[in-house]
């Protein structure tokens, strides 16, 4: 069974997802995210966000570049494919039927 803040990590990581897919270049940094995040009751540092952003790079959902001091995440194509619940990834909440 997984833990209260497993969830909460794996629905932050679907809700990263769902918002990328929304950004016309498939783009957002990790101020923007924050906010989003926030948005839904899930406040937390720009370095657990920075963690997420790592993970989701490591499942292949997105690209990370850095451009300063900010991270910017990019979605692939295997993010798109999650969202779209054509094929799921491990570590990331489903999405519901309804989104």
């Amino acid at each position: 069974m997984k833990s209260y803040e497993e969830r909460v990590t794996e629905d932050a990581r679907l809700i990263i997802l769902k918002e990328l897919c929304q950004q016309p270049d498939g783009r957002l940094n990790e101020v923007s995210i924050q906010r989003v995040l926030d948005a839904f009751a899930i406040s937390r540092t720009r370095d657990w966000i920075r963690t997420q952003l790592a993970r989701l790079a490591e499942l292949e959902v997105v690209r990370v570049s850095e451009i300063g001091t900010v991270h910017v995440a990019q979605l692939r194509q295997a993010g798109r494919h999650h969202v779209e619940r054509r094929a799921f990834v491990a570590g990331i909440s489903h999405p519901s039927e309804a989104d």
